[in-house]
């Protein structure tokens, strides 16, 4: 049993990266248009000019702060679920990795907090490598959040941004993509371990480009953390969420949790239920800057094949039924 403070602690914790995630980019675009008409003008006058000058900075490698991922707040996220990071290979930091993250989830908690903060050690369990977070390029547009997402290694997942950082440090990159997206949020329910892949090898190509190795990962309960309302392929509700996403690039999910103060009641706090995210084996991939379709439809197979067998080899450790197996869609 944990002592209540921990246990607040460990709560405020994963309530701040809730609210932080459904709410700073739009809470913080309201106050900064809001303060427009007040005194403080001038706040949101100097922040609008500081953003035009620094447009660019997600798509060139982003800002990364080793302070800010060193904070003590992760550690209490990383102990909210608990969240574990599982090293199956050494990686060597003679070359740069292209990461294949799944599944999405609702939230990537376990990758974010893996990958973006020193909760687990990771620059002492992979020493040499810098890890560099790639998500939609959209939201860099938020102010005040796009500063609190680059200050965590997260970048934009621009083609071209993606190109530069492998082609200008030639070792040492690791390059995390959550493969599957907003798609793979519509499919994200606990015991849910659909992953939406067999058409997605713009990351297949970017290794081949670049002789970066592939790496699948697979973190185990990262759907379980919270409850989703998922509809037909044929339904109405379904057709909706598509429709906003290819607008937005977001799939509106309908998901629920529990409640800060209880288990039992509904919130959106994620439930308290174990992530454990494990790092596969590196598949060599030769650089070819110009990869034909069969190179990447040879080398996007051997991903697919790796990341089921990670998935069955440590399924049953992590709590996931023997019967349960990875679909591709």
């Amino acid at each position: 049993m944990k002592n209540p403070g921990r246990w607040w602690l460990e709560s405020a914790s994963a309530l701040h990266y809730v609210t932080t995630f459904l709410f700073l980019g739009t809470f913080s675009t309201l106050l900064l248009f809001l303060l427009l008409f007040t005194s403080f003008w001038p706040i949101s006058v100097l922040y609008f000019a500081w953003l035009c000058l620094d447009w660019d900075t997600p798509k060139q490698g982003g800002r990364c702060s080793t302070w800010k991922r060193n904070w003590t707040i992760w550690k209490y996220l990383r102990d909210y679920f608990p969240i574990k990071l599982v090293k199956t290979a050494e990686l060597p930091p003679d070359r740069n990795y292209v990461m294949g993250a799944h599944p999405h989830g609702i939230m990537g908690i376990g990758i974010f907090c893996n990958f973006c903060t020193e909760s687990n050690a990771f620059s002492q369990q992979f020493p040499g490598l810098r890890s560099l977070l790639s998500t939609l390029a959209g939201v860099f547009c938020l102010p005040i959040y796009r500063e609190y997402l680059m200050t965590s290694g997260v970048i934009s997942v621009d083609r071209q941004n993606l190109h530069q950082i492998l082609s200008q440090n030639p070792c040492g990159q690791l390059v995390v993509i959550i493969v599957g997206g907003a798609q793979e949020a519509l499919y994200s329910g606990p015991g849910q371990h659909c992953l939406s892949l067999l058409n997605r090898k713009g990351f297949v190509r970017l290794a081949l480009r670049h002789g970066a190795s592939l790496v699948p990962i697979y973190s185990f309960g990262e759907n379980d953390i919270f409850n989703v309302k998922m509809f037909p392929a044929d339904s109405w509700q379904y057709r909706c969420q598509m429709t906003f996403k290819k607008l937005v690039g977001l799939a509106p999910c309908i998901f629920f949790g529990q409640s800060i103060f209880s288990g039992t009641s509904w919130g959106l706090m994620p439930f308290r239920r174990p992530i454990t995210t494990v790092v596969g084996r590196p598949i060599d991939v030769p650089q070819i800057l110009h990869p034909t379709e069969e190179d990447v439809d040879h080398y996007h197979t051997l991903y697919l094949k790796a990341l089921d067998r990670l998935f069955e080899e440590h399924k049953e450790s992590c709590g996931v039924p023997a019967d349960a197996h990875l679909t591709f869609l």
